[in-house]
């Protein structure tokens, strides 16, 4: 196989250049215009930018499906169209740790020299003149700073802000308050922080949430002689309605490292306000963190050309497609495990550790199963929230909400051909709504095997089943006797209910079993309730697959 191409589209450190010639042709054009970048990316397996170059649906539909991985050189990428990416199956990943210091020093380094007016200082002497009393700053001392984003750039802004003796809180939707309350920080609401702070830091994603989110009513709302710091995304400040607020005097100073468009016009009202300090987009322009974040990102480009699980990917993994191929049938069998053990969980059970246990004939270095793992989270964790949950978030997702997850591989002498004979889920210290599901070990406890490339789930507690993970699922433990098939069959039938399949595991002749019933329609209460009201059914449940 040919090395394959990288286009750099933006500067990059020489550190980084280096690692990307180890293992591919380097193609540096600086400057391109979209049109210049749409004629060369059909040609090239990756492209590197930083926040200067668009990466449009236009360039991914012009790369014809050749276009890898996109690597953005820094953290944010509103630049690039993720849907786009996502669609055209290139991954796009950031380099989101090597400038996280250097902005956070930079935003400390705005925020002093507004307070001290250093800027207007120093152009005052260079014009020769002496103007000491025009330019008394304010202390920072005691004041209030909201820090608004509280990601991995504000986190180490409030740290610093804290050392200069500032009372900080910040504001996100996101952020844990015990990370928060580590640093002595408190984790306020959005009209909190800005009716209560001396001085806001802006440190939030550009997102169709965040975009001018800072407007006529948001700067109403503050107190007023407020002082604003911007090192994150210009897009998230309305501009006008910014200088409209520094010549009302609600905002005092402003500090800005980054604007709506870039560079901004020569003749910017907002630029050329007085009471504004400017930098033009300095905020990662470290020695340090230039080298650092050319480093990064030419690692995570290189890993994912070779088919690596990328940690900084910010949109679909890359898997390599024969694994994907394999594990196909497996990954829709794992979900189905996640999603039929949680639905199993009593009400008032909080899941904190789930263990997955496989058994293959396989090396455990031929069987990857992060895969499996991420599919089994996204199970358990999907139908009781609002998260989306994939392979590049699996982990994280699943430590926020503290549920640990182990896996054991069970060695198994059989055709090393099939890579997972059964995988089984074991979750630990739960109730359940279906005790027959509670093993002798007192987990919740399902497994499920592919057969003929369709999961099945082939084991509820001790009681073995045979039936396929498709539709919705109606267990019933009952007293093994005679005619029980025919009494279910025949209620839901009345209403109308499809049957597509049937399977009854037992532990001895006349004792108890569980009946596994297939249906393609959500029986309504009604129906379940005649079900259950059969004498010899101890319990029931009904689950979504």
């Amino acid at each position: 196989m040919p090395n394959p191409t990288v286009l750099v589209a933006e500067k990059l450190g020489e550190a980084g250049l280096a690692l990307l010639r180890e293992f591919s042709n380097v193609d540096c054009s600086y400057n391109l215009s979209q049109e210049e970048l749409c004629a060369k990316i059909s040609l090239c397996d990756a492209l590197i930018v930083r926040s200067g170059t668009k990466v449009t649906r236009e360039v991914f539909e012009a790369a014809r499906s050749r276009l890898k991985v996109v690597g953005r050189a820094g953290v944010g990428i509103d630049n690039v169209d993720l849907q786009a990416a996502t669609e055209h199956g290139c991954l796009v990943v950031n380099a989101p740790t090597a400038n996280t210091i250097a902005a956070a020093e930079h935003g400390i380094a705005l925020l002093t020299s507004m307070a001290r007016n250093v800027a207007q200082a120093d152009a005052s002497m260079k014009a020769g003149k002496w103007q000491r009393n025009k330019y008394v700053g304010v202390s920072l001392v005691g004041k209030t700073l909201a820090v608004m984003g509280f990601g991995k750039v504000g986190s180490e802004v409030a740290r610093r802000a804290k050392g200069l003796g500032m009372h900080v809180v910040a504001h996100d939707p996101y952020a844990p308050a015990d990370r928060a309350r580590a640093i002595g920080v408190e984790l306020v609401s959005f009209d909190e922080a800005m009716s209560t702070s001396d001085f806001i830091s802006l440190h939030m994603p550009l997102t169709p949430t965040t975009s001018k989110i800072f407007n006529d009513d948001t700067f109403g709302k503050m107190k007023k002689g407020v002082r604003i710091i911007n090192v994150a995304r210009g897009g998230v400040i309305d501009e006008d309605a910014l200088v409209r607020a520094l010549d009302n005097g609600t905002v005092a100073q402003a500090a800005l490292d980054v604007f709506t468009k870039e560079p901004p016009a020569a003749d910017s009202k907002l630029v050329q306000h007085p009471n504004v300090t400017v930098t033009p987009h300095l905020g990662a322009s470290t020695m340090e963190a230039q080298e650092g974040v050319a480093i990064e990102i030419a690692e995570a480009v290189v890993g994912a050309l070779k088919g690596e699980l990328a940690a900084t990917a910010v949109n679909a993994p890359m898997v390599p497609a024969e694994v994907l191929s394999e594990l196909a049938p497996y990954v829709i069998l794992a979900e189905k495990l996640g999603r039929l053990a949680v639905q199993l969980v009593a009400g008032g059970s909080g899941i904190k550790g789930v263990k997955i246990v496989y058994t293959s004939a396989r090396d455990p270095d031929d069987l990857d199963t992060r895969i499996l793992r991420a599919m089994v989270t996204k199970g358990i964790i999907e139908p009781i929230s609002s998260v989306f949950v994939n392979l590049v978030n699996a982990d994280y997702t699943a430590k926020q909400r503290g549920l640990r997850i182990s896996e054991e591989r069970i060695f198994h002498d059989g055709s090393a051909e099939i890579p997972v004979d059964s995988i089984q889920l074991h979750l630990s210290n739960v109730e359940s709504k279906f005790a027959s599901a509670i093993s002798d070990s007192g987990d919740i406890r399902v497994e499920g095997r592919v057969k003929d490339g369709i999961p099945h789930l082939t084991l509820v507690g001790s009681f073995a089943v045979d039936v396929s993970l498709e539709g919705n699922l109606i267990l019933c433990r009952q007293v093994d006797q005679p005619g029980m098939i025919g009494r279910v069959g025949n209620i839901l039938s009345e209403q109308n209910v499809n049957i597509s399949f049937m399977s009854v595991g037992r532990t001895a002749p006349k004792k108890q079993a569980i009946m596994a019933i297939g249906v393609d329609e959500e029986p309504e209460k009604e129906t379940l309730k005649k079900i259950g009201d059969i004498p010899a059914i101890e319990e029931f449940v009904f689950l979504k697959l």
